[in-house]
Parts: C-alpha cells; structure tokens; sequence
C-alpha cells in the first residue's frame, strides 16, 4: 500500500496529546510509571505528546525489531530531544544516521575493542581498587555519587587523557552539570539547568581541544588520540569537530550507564544474599586457578555467573528507560498508522517486564540468563537496554569491561551492607539509581585461604 494512503485506511494509535505546547511532558518526566499507566489504558501503541513533539510509544521485542532492524529506512535518528543534539552536538555517532553513520562507527569501533580495550584494563583495575580502599575507611559512603566519581574518573583517562586531582575534579564538576541538562527543558537562561549544562559543554570542549593539541605533539593510546589516527579506506580520518563530539558523547555515555550498572548491581545484590553467595564463590574459584593476581580479559570471560548477573542487573534496571527516533517514513504497526514528522520511542523497561519473554518479571533472578533457560532468546530484540541491530551501543564492550573489573574486586574482597531508613525506589534522571544513592557501609574482607 502507497505511504500516502495509510493514513486514511488506519486510525492514529489511540492516546493525548495532553496540554498546548506542554502536551504531557511534565507527566513523562515526573512520573515513574508514566508508560506503564498508559499502556495499561491503550495497549502496546500509543500516542502522546512529549518534549515538544507529537510521539508514538511502542512497547514489546515486536516494536524493537520494527524500530530497530526491520524498518529502520523509516526512522531517523532526530528523534532525540533537542537538548540532547544541543549537548552531544550534532556529530556525535548517536545523532547520525546513514552512511555518515555507517562510515564514522566503523572509525570509532577499534578504539574500544580488541588489543585497544585490554590495553584499557591496568587502569581500570588500577583506579577501582584504588577506591575501594579510600572507601574501606569511610565509616559510611552514599555509593552511586561515589560510582560516578570513579567511573568518570577512569573514564577520562581513558578517552580523553584526564588526570586525577584538580583537573579530573573541574571536568566531573561540568559532567555533572551537563548530564542533568540532558532531561529538561530546553530554557537557554545562564541560571537554568539546561543554561548550565550549555556552559559545562564548552567547557570540556575546550578541555578536550587542548588534549588534541598535546596529542598532535606526543601521540598516546587512550581512544582520543586513537581516534585522530583513525583513517578510513580513502585515507580519510574523522574532522576535528567530530572526533570532540564523539569523545565528548562517550565520556557521557560510557560513565553514566556504567555508573548505573554499578550502583543497581551493589544494591541488588546486597538485597539478594543467595545470588552474592554465588557470585562471590565464583570469583574466588577463578582467583585460586589464576596465575596472575591482575586480571584480564581472559579471565573476565570465564565470569559466567556474573555476566548473567549483570544481564538480570540491565534487564530490572536498564540506566535508560527508553530510546528515541524520528519517523521520516509513514508506517503501519498494529494496526495503526504513524504520520512522519512524529517522533517514535522504544520501551526499554515495558520490553523487559514482558511476562511473554520473562518468568515473573518483578522476580531479580540471573538464572534465567543460564544456558539451559536463556528466556532472553525466546524473541528477538528482548534484552535492549544498550540497544540492538546496527545502532547498538558501541562503548558497551568498554562499560562492560569496567563494570566487569570493578565486580570482580568487590566480590572477591569487600562485603558491604545496606544502611537502615533509606529510599531504595529509583530516580530515572540522568540515568537509574537509587532515590537515596545508596548508603552503604563497606568492610574488607578475610584472606580466603
């Protein structure tokens, strides 16, 4: 059927608009269970208006593969929210689309994988461990402000050549200030949150051209000075504006989800002795065949246990809830037509709370990711919170690494404990943890022997 007849032979997916000009932003941001009301009243396909745009909300594994591989010709990525293509700027890998995409990507891809990404492990393990012990002494520590201190920290080192001390502590100061101008409204006064954020951004830009300028002189192996080596099959490397803007969206990306991760894993399995029993048994089995006290990639791959952890981790808290795009194809999806110039958005979280895909969804369990149930693998596209097909995320090997590294450390040499009276609900903005950062008192552990 012609694109131009769809919308007369299918209705609009039922939904509101909700208020002029608002439409139901206020709601979308607010309320925790905004999406879960709504398709509990419309079904898996429903209409709103968000963050300035007319939007269809498409739940289920069906919806990700619709949106995510079988028709992306229909999608584009403008569907993001002005904020952020003002904040990661339009350059970054996330807001292309393409052969832009296509080509850019294939660059990036090396310089978070393989023989560059075990380069990266001495420093992760290096800077957790390093942490660790600074909390160890702390008669209590709010941990998700302290995860992301440390994951930005070994995260700048990495990408963009930070150092620790004043220098480290401007740039987190500015990270901070930029992340939460992710998730506002788009108000341009200096006082404003998103008028922060703005700032804050050009303010690591100047950082991160200063870092080009000494890398040009004294080339390095963290990612931004392999990025400037980057060529492509002409000979052709990435501009000067796009190598900051993709250094600049992976200093975002690659700390706040895996500060996430992180801070849902600690509480998770503080709340769920028997999986921490296991998972701890098996870090100190892999210890006692090691050769070598350091660890490395070899033997982040034989965590078994804990990879199926962290599956169960970005299944019940994936750090973002959802993922945008903007229709430029007209499309039929259940029955209902979309018009183009509407943006479109992919549930992460209705996805992973699918009973047809999850045995008792609310349940924290990592056996379902075992071998023999793999209940991930009864659709395709049923575990996204780092996204799927083509666009999946590119520094997720990166995140899973440290995520990795700094895991194996905990387990295998501290035990901590959940303090009384705190909020344990999660606050969704920038990205999932806990309302009450998660209060902890940490303790080390006795040699196994």
């Amino acid at each position: 059927m012609k694109t131009e007849n769809l919308l007369d032979s299918h209705p609009l997916p039922p939904g509101s608009f909700g208020l002029p000009w608002l439409g139901e932003t206020l709601s979308f941001l607010r309320q925790p269970n905004f999406i879960d009301q709504r398709s509990q009243r419309y079904g898996s396909i429903f209409k709103t208006n968000i963050l300035g745009q007319p939007t269809v909300i498409m739940l289920g594994p069906e919806a990700n593969h619709f949106i995510l591989s079988s028709h992306v010709d229909c999608f584009s990525q403008e569907g993001w929210p002005d904020t952020f293509k003002s904040l990661l700027g339009r350059k970054a890998l996330v807001l292309q689309d393409g052969e832009e995409h296509r080509r850019n990507r294939k660059l990036i891809r090396p310089t978070l994988h393989g023989s560059a990404l075990a380069g990266y492990l001495t420093t992760m393990e290096q800077v957790s461990l390093a942490y660790l012990k600074q909390w160890e002494r702390l008669e209590s520590l709010t941990w998700f402000s302290e995860l992301r201190r440390m994951t930005f920290e070994i995260a700048s080192i990495l990408l963009v050549g930070g150092k620790p001390g004043e220098d480290n502590d401007h740039l987190f100061k500015w990270f901070c200030e930029l992340s939460q101008g992710l998730f506002t409204l788009p108000i341009h006064w200096r006082w404003t949150p998103f008028g922060k954020a703005i700032h804050a951004r050009k303010q690591i830009l100047i950082y991160i051209e200063q870092a080009m300028l000494q890398r040009q002189k004294t080339p390095t192996q963290d990612v931004l000075s392999l990025l400037m080596q980057a060529k492509d099959e002409t000979g052709q490397g990435l501009s000067q504006e796009e190598i900051k803007s993709q250094a600049l969206a992976l200093l975002i990306g690659t700390n706040s989800n895996t500060a996430s991760m992180l801070v849902c894993f600690c509480m998770a399995l503080a709340q769920h002795p028997e999986v921490l029993h296991i998972a701890r048994t098996e870090q100190h089995q892999i210890e006692q065949t090691s050769i070598d006290a350091s660890l490395s990639l070899e033997q982040l791959k034989q965590m078994i246990y804990l990879n199926q952890v962290l599956q169960e981790v970005e299944r019940c808290y994936p750090p973002v809830g959802a993922g945008f795009r903007r229709v430029i194809k007209p499309f039929v999806f259940n029955g209902y037509a979309v018009p183009s110039g509407w943006n479109a958005m992919y549930s992460i979280i209705g996805t992973h709370t699918d009973s047809r895909i999850y045995v008792e969804p609310t349940r924290f369990d990592p056996d379902r990711f075992s071998a023999d149930r793999a209940e991930h693998k009864k659709m395709d596209f049923s575990l996204v919170g780092f996204g799927g097909g083509t666009r999946n995320c590119l520094g997720f090997a990166f995140a899973q690494t440290l995520i990795k590294t700094f895991a194996a450390n905990l387990l295998r040499h501290y035990d901590w404990e959940l303090l009384p009276g705190q909020t344990l609900t999660l606050n969704r903005i920038p990205t999932a943890h806990p309302r009450s950062g998660l209060q902890v008192k940490l303790k080390k552990l006795e040699a196994v022997t």
